[in-house]
């Protein structure tokens, strides 16, 4: 029902163009740095725990590159930088719109006739579905940096097997998981976090767990949305 409001026609489309630039420079900048150093962990770790799997075993150890790439792009990449996005963006849309909530900002600008769950909500819904994707694709690529880092100048791997790797079984389709998976989780965490925000009631008590509810729900629902696509676009 709140979503029906969400998406209803804007009453004045140049103050919601500059509301969506301020969310998408909000999310994505505001975000970047996190998400980078993230990701060059997850590609070091993958990249370490599988070459120690690898050992004494006789599965090439090129396959360690392959095997980075495919994590990254199909699970590690869309997953966990939503999960972490959950945290930082959805809790500060839940404590901002919450905040306006009980302050009664959203009350009076209700009185002056704006429809305030468009506008509060539509600019930040637009803004994820457009710059986290691009998060999630930049999380990829530092993610199998980090792969190469932790693996070519250790020695574990010289600098031809691990592109090698990288190279070899590629599936473009992998790519479109990706992006579907970070639309989706995109949607998730910022329509409930907005939610929880948007309908708080209380004081700041109840604007606290109000943000751990949204924390909380938009992870659970991310790890069920990712079965859910895993199962649909994979068999």
């Amino acid at each position: 029902m709140l979503m029906v409001q969400v998406f209803s026609v804007p009453e004045n489309r140049r103050m919601y163009w500059r509301e969506t630039i301020r969310q998408m420079y909000d999310i994505g900048i505001g975000s970047l740095i996190i998400v980078c150093l993230i990701a060059v962990f997850i590609g070091a770790v993958t990249a370490i725990q599988f070459a120690y799997q690898l050992d004494g075993t006789l599965v090439p150890d090129y396959y360690i590159g392959y095997i980075v790439r495919d994590m990254t792009i199909i699970e590690l990449a869309p997953m966990l930088t939503c999960l972490v996005l959950a945290g930082k963006v959805g809790s500060n849309m839940a404590s901002e719109i919450g905040g306006m909530r009980q302050k009664e900002h959203i009350d009076a600008m209700e009185i002056m006739g704006v429809n305030t769950a468009s506008y509060l909500i539509m600019p930040k819904i637009i803004a994820a579905l457009f710059v986290i994707p691009i998060l999630v694709i930049i999380s990829a690529f530092v993610s199998i940096l980090g792969g190469f880092v932790a693996s070519v100048p250790t020695g574990v791997l010289s600098v031809n097997e691990y592109v090698l790797g990288l190279r070899s079984f590629y599936v473009p389709y992998n790519i479109i998981i990706m992006l579907v998976k970070a639309v989706t989780f995109a949607f998730i965490l910022t329509s409930v976090s907005c939610y929880q925000g948007y309908y708080v009631r209380g004081g700041s008590i109840e604007l606290g767990k109000a943000s751990t509810q949204a924390v909380v729900y938009s992870d659970i629902l991310i790890l069920l949305a990712d079965l859910i696509l895993v199962t649909v676009m994979t068999t």
